[in-house]
């Protein structure tokens, strides 16, 4: 038997990996981890449910107060990645630095043996994915240390949703008909345009579409106005406003193919110059050796998700740019690698890898 520290959301997933935990017979403590609670999010209510369920599963609860922390890690990352005009991925960041970083080092200093979570993932000897693929989380999950994820239990990694709804109709928990929560990590459905203008403002600039004439020779056509930078992300499609004169049926469906953040122009043009089959990852890891990398790519079996769920695209070739740097080259082209956003490479449905997508050629 295990001393359990399980981060308990207020969620069904948590709720229900608590519950197979006890099942199993482990000393098992919920902990809610206050990370964001200001007007209009659910924090209060999500803990009430979390206390609920702890309560009817008859083991001990707490709260682990880490806003501070939270706000100094995940908020100020997310405010200065958009700022310099990357698109951030506060769920990595949450993940790495705050439940498997402060919580776990917590449930260590209180003498846990063991971290458990509601995540969709499996541990088998590297980061792997679920049985439910379609809940797969090990996207979000990339940075976790391997040697942290040798004391975690991913208690839902041989589940599928519907298994888990089953099972909490059957416990009878207060939460098991309630939504899946939505938005980013801890702080739920988030209004983004709306948090970003009450810290960063706004900075109007141009938006020009650039238009290909060759497949090596384009003009900038200036179509409209931005209100920031920040508000927009690669691939994205409108949100800008368009010169009246341009609003004919010859303009095309145009999305953000490029930031010049020097002139603050937003570059914008069709959905197929948003696809790139070469593009540069920073701040490598890896959890093999780089040899054994480079025989995966040999092997052609290396892949590489750029967003949560996203397609596995087989890499055919990777090229050292410095020591924390590579480009791949994938076997077909990927809709908008947005600088900022996470490349996590896998290969036999296992995490082998990952780094922040820098730029496209």
């Amino acid at each position: 038997m295990n001393r359990v520290a399980v981060g308990m959301s207020g969620g069904v997933d948590s709720s229900v990996a608590a519950a197979i935990l006890v099942e199993q017979g482990h000393d098992v403590t919920g902990v809610y981890i206050e990370a964001y609670n200001e007007p209009g999010c659910r924090a209060d209510d999500d803990k009430r449910d979390a206390i609920r369920v702890a309560s009817q599963l008859g083991i001990r609860f707490q709260v682990l107060d880490l806003r501070e922390q939270y706000k100094e890690t995940v908020i100020k990352y997310f405010f200065d990645e958009y700022r310099e005009g990357r698109t951030p991925n506060p769920d990595i960041v949450c993940n790495s630095e705050i439940k498997f970083g402060l919580f776990y080092d917590w449930a260590c200093e209180q003498g846990f043996d063991k971290v458990a979570t509601g995540h969709y993932a499996r541990i088998v000897s590297f980061l792997g994915r679920p049985k439910d693929l379609t809940k797969d989380q090990t996207y979000f999950l990339w940075r976790v240390a391997p040697a942290r994820l040798a004391q975690v239990i991913f208690p839902l990694g041989e589940l599928r949703k519907d298994e888990v709804r089953k099972m909490a109709r059957e416990l009878e928990l207060p939460n098991a008909d309630k939504p899946d929560s939505m938005g980013v990590c801890m702080m739920g459905e988030l209004n983004v345009p709306d948090f970003l203008k009450r810290e960063l403002g706004e900075k109007p600039g141009e938006v020009v579409y650039k238009k290909f004439r060759t497949t090596k020779s384009s003009e900038l056509i200036k179509i409209g106005t931005h209100s920031g930078l920040w508000f927009y992300t690669i691939g994205q499609r409108g949100g800008w406003r368009i010169n009246a004169k341009m609003q004919t049926e010859k303009m095309p469906p145009l999305y953000v193919s490029e930031k010049d953040i020097e002139n603050n122009r937003l570059v914008v043009g069709e959905r197929e110059k948003c696809y790139f089959s070469e593009f540069r990852i920073q701040n490598i890891e890896f959890r093999i050796n780089k040899e054994e990398v480079n025989d995966l790519v040999n092997e052609n079996q290396l892949d590489v998700r750029i967003r949560n769920l996203g397609e596995l695209v087989r890499v055919t070739r990777m090229n050292k740019c410095t020591n924390t740097q590579i480009e791949i080259t994938t076997v077909e082209p990927i809709f908008a690698p947005a600088p900022g956003q996470s490349a996590v490479l896998y290969a036999d449905d296992k995490v082998i890898g990952g780094g922040v997508i820098a730029n496209t050629p």
